[in-house]
């Protein structure tokens, strides 16, 4: 009976997400048609993942080491277990953001239009792609653009969610143009909605996220690019175990 009610709440969260998706949709295709107004789509897209979660009962929670300034450029790098960290990371950053995803989000129902507009496809398995969309991202981050890219490089199948090992994309970008890297821990999301939710459903509740201090790379080389991913690997690493000893206690 439980899982029948969570995959009934799964079912009115996708109505919800799909709902205001239509009603926000022709001024997201007004913005989408010209360079210019991608900051606005990003704006628009901001306030439909906080109105379409909240639809359904689900809201996000940040926690802070230090205030982000959000009229710098960053890397964000969430962890990565659930489809509601987009939504949250639409939410976290106050400022004009790009994602960078698989290619299959460029034929998505929701996703096209972002992914042909504001975002970055990359398929991971080629790597004249993979070269494309780091020339891209790398375009956008210069122009002042906040990356979001999850460093695992999707959602494992592990459940509960292991931390993944990380890839060196972003963290190389990182160094070459000098941008801070933002670390994110999302703690407990994928209890609400692991995954897509179609395995286990999902439930109304408060996702929490551990918004990590940034860390420079003005310093490094790209020699450092190894250290930078293992020690952003550790701090998210340390943050999921020390939540996860406080809830045992």
């Amino acid at each position: 009976m439980k899982l029948i009610l969570k995959k009934a709440h799964l079912g009115f969260y996708v109505f919800g997400v799909a709902l205001f998706y239509f009603i926000f949709w022709p001024f997201f295709y007004y913005c989408s048609l010209k360079p210019g107004r991608f900051k606005r789509l990003n704006s628009l897209r901001r306030r439909w993942a906080i109105t379409g979660s909240a639809f359904a009962g689900i809201f996000y929670r940040f926690e802070f080491e230090q205030p982000v300034d959000w009229r710098k450029t960053y890397i964000v790098c969430p962890n990565h277990t659930s489809n509601l960290d987009i939504n949250a990371m639409c939410t976290l950053v106050n400022a004009n953001c790009s994602f960078m995803g698989k290619q299959e989000l460029e034929d998505g129902i929701v996703t096209r239009l972002f992914f042909r507009t504001v975002d970055i496809p990359v398929n991971r398995d080629s790597k004249m792609s993979s070269f494309r969309a780091f020339k891209k991202a790398a375009e956008k981050l210069q122009s002042g653009v906040t990356l979001i890219i999850f460093p695992e490089g999707g959602i494992a199948n592990d459940y509960p969610p292991l931390l993944q090992e990380f890839k060196n994309g972003p963290f190389r970008l990182a160094i070459d143009l000098k941008i801070p890297i933002l670390p994110v821990t999302a703690i407990n999301t994928w209890q609400l909605f692991w995954d897509d939710g179609k395995k286990y459903g999902s439930r109304p509740g408060v996702c929490k996220y551990h918004v990590h201090k940034p860390i420079e790379t003005s310093h490094l080389t790209i020699n450092d690019a190894d250290a930078l991913r293992d020690q952003v690997y550790h701090v998210m690493k340390q943050q999921l175990d020390q939540t996860q000893s406080t809830a045992i206690v």
